[in-house]
Order: C-alpha cells, then structure tokens, then sequence
C-alpha cells in the first residue's frame, strides 16, 4: 500500500500536465457514465475528475478522506451545485444507501485504501445490480497481478469482469455488477 497524497501536494493531482496527458471524457466514456447516470467517485482529491463527472452525468457523489483536499474539491465543483455531493470518509467503513448508484469510478485510488475488503464490500453494496465498477490504477505502483487480486476482490462481492487492459501509465478493469 502506498501512501495517500498530502492535501498540500494537490497541485500533481490537478495540473495543465496532467490535464494534457489524461483523456478525462474517454474515462467518462469506458465507465457507462451517461448524462443521466448517478455515480460514486472514490477517492475524489482535489476534483480532477469531478468536474467531468458533474458535467456528463445527472448525479456525483464524491468521497474524499482528507479534510484539506475536500476545501479544494469544494471550491472546484461549487458551479455544479447539488450535481455534487461530498463525503467525508473512509470508503471502507462510511455509511452508504444500498444500490443508489449506476457507476462507481475508482481512479488511481484502490492501492491507497488500508482495508481493501471491507471498501470492496461497501462499493459491492453501493452498486445497483447490472451496475458498472471502473478501476483505473497507475502502472508504476500498482503491478498487474496486483491489479488481477483487486479484480478477483470485487469478483468475490458480485462483479464480472468485462474488459481490462495495460497500458504505459494505467492499469484499467471495468466490472458489471451481477444481476443475481
């Protein structure tokens, strides 16, 4: 497990870099995110991604753990209104309504989590059945039979894996939540 970004070091997560070498509306796109989607967005930061989730589908929920990083993430979606909402916390041990979500989008966040098997059950639970799980990790921390254990995880809770691949920088998998 690697360590959580610092809400002070922000600014890697969220620069005109990063912006450039990330198609986020191609993410958007492989994760089933239509505009009338209600999505679950692990591990938010400082809104890199939120913005486009709040752009592209009717309802985001954002779950951030650190207090710094949810002041940015704030100021950032602010314009969306209430297409966003925040929540504080753990994935592995919030309090989440069962099956209120199309899409849960997991983006360069699942190392990160300390208890992997209780987040997985809380997203298994979160995902409305023939749901959509995306997992995006990045290839320098996360290897690929790491990413084949994170896949059998969620396998375990109810998914079936539809697609995956690796590429120089990302590690993706999409997941369909099983409709028994």
């Amino acid at each position: 497990m690697s360590i959580v970004c610092p809400s002070w070091l922000s600014f890697i997560l969220y620069n005109p870099v990063r912006k450039a070498l990330t198609d986020r509306r191609k993410i958007v796109t492989e994760s089933g995110i239509i505009k009338d989607s209600v999505v679950l967005e692990v591990g938010a930061g400082n809104g890199f991604l939120t913005e486009v989730l709040a752009e592209n589908a009717g309802k985001t929920y954002a779950v951030e753990l650190q207090e710094g990083m949810i002041q940015k993430l704030k100021k950032r979606v602010q314009k969306f209104g209430n297409k966003v909402a925040i929540i504080r916390g753990d994935i592995a041990s919030i309090v989440l309504e069962k099956e209120f979500v199309d899409v849960c989008l997991l983006y360069y966040c699942f190392h990160e989590v300390g208890n992997s098997i209780k987040a997985a059950e809380n997203i298994a639970g979160a995902v409305k059945k023939g749901g959509i799980l995306s997992i995006y990790e990045p290839t320098m921390e996360v290897g690929k039979q790491e990413m084949q254990k994170t896949a059998a995880l969620f396998e375990q809770t109810g998914f079936t894996k539809e697609t995956e691949r690796n590429r120089f920088f990302t590690r993706f998998v999409r997941l369909r939540k099983r409709l028994y």
